[in-house]
């Protein structure tokens, strides 16, 4: 199996998704998507994928060199179902580490929050991926490598992960039963793009819910969920987007009043008041409220 596959495959699958939920939402008199949504989202996403084309080469460079420091040999020692199972588990919980620091760190926000400015929630929402965000993962998943996985196969089941991370980004699932308990599901996903008080930073999974439970981190969707930031961009415009929570950043660099403050505007959490920057981003917004299912 390889990268070209899961796509072939994944692709086509997801596009029917993205035609099913527009065409249910319509039947239903429901708005869950929006053409300047669509259109920002669709313009994160092109610009995500060329700078993922860009920093491919440094992207596998950095998991083969890990791999050349492995600790073992997992090929060696466990059947091949073993080494994909182990592959998407270290994934998703390599997934957790990086989803919650870049809810934590200002630097970090400042990329992730392009995927959750949007006020909508469905399948395109998902598309709604970082410039920059290909460059700042790499720490995060390379080292995946020292634990001695064959790189090609943690690139084969990143991919699987990442278009299963699309199934999560809708208002329509309701929920699940006993997946509920082990699995990311969309309701949980709902929470995570909630800006209500009780849903900021929580549900930071991809595939499984578990490391939110293990970590204090999960919530369960029981109040309406009322999508986007707690402080609006009013903009969908990818440009803008992407430079806008840097240009704060700057700011409050500038204007620190030593070394300090300045690496504090850079690794303060994203809700911090700081020079520069008088409000935190944390502020709860008022904005439009649609029903969970």
């Amino acid at each position: 199996m390889t990268e070209q596959t899961v796509y072939m495959v994944g692709v086509p699958v997801i596009l029917a998704m993205i035609a099913i939920e527009l065409a249910v939402s319509l039947s239903r008199g429901r708005r869950l998507y929006e053409w300047s949504d669509t259109w920002g989202s669709t313009g994160l996403l092109v610009g995500n994928a060329l700078v993922a084309l860009a920093v491919k080469t440094l992207s596998v460079g950095s998991f083969f060199l890990f791999y050349e420091y492995r600790l073992w040999t997992l090929s060696d020692m466990l059947p091949t179902w073993a080494l994909w199972l182990i592959a998407f588990v270290t994934i998703d919980l390599a997934f957790y580490i990086w989803h919650r620091c870049s809810h934590r760190l200002n630097f970090l926000w400042a990329i992730h929050m392009n995927h959750h400015c949007s006020k909508q929630l469905n399948f395109m929402v998902a598309f709604r991926q970082p410039w920059l965000a290909p460059l700042f993962k790499i720490p995060f998943f390379a080292p995946l490598s020292l634990l001695g996985q064959d790189p090609s196969i943690l690139a084969v089941a990143g991919v699987i992960l990442t278009l299963w991370g699309v199934v999560g980004h809708t208002r329509l699932i309701p929920k699940l039963g006993p997946l509920e308990w082990i699995f990311n599901t969309p309701s949980h996903h709902r929470v995570h793009h909630g800006s209500n008080p009780q849903y900021i930073d929580k549900n930071y999974g991809n595939w499984l819910i578990i490391w939110d439970r293990m970590f204090g981190t999960f919530a369960e969707e029981r109040e309406t969920v009322v999508y986007g930031l707690t402080r609006d961009v009013d903009t969908n415009n990818p440009w803008r987007l992407t430079w806008l929570e840097w240009r704060r950043i700057a700011a409050a660099i500038r204007q620190a009043p030593n070394p300090r403050a300045a690496m504090h505007a850079l690794f303060a959490p994203p809700e911090t008041a700081l020079p520069g920057l008088t409000e935190g981003g944390r502020e709860k917004r008022v904005g439009p409220v649609d029903s969970a299912i």
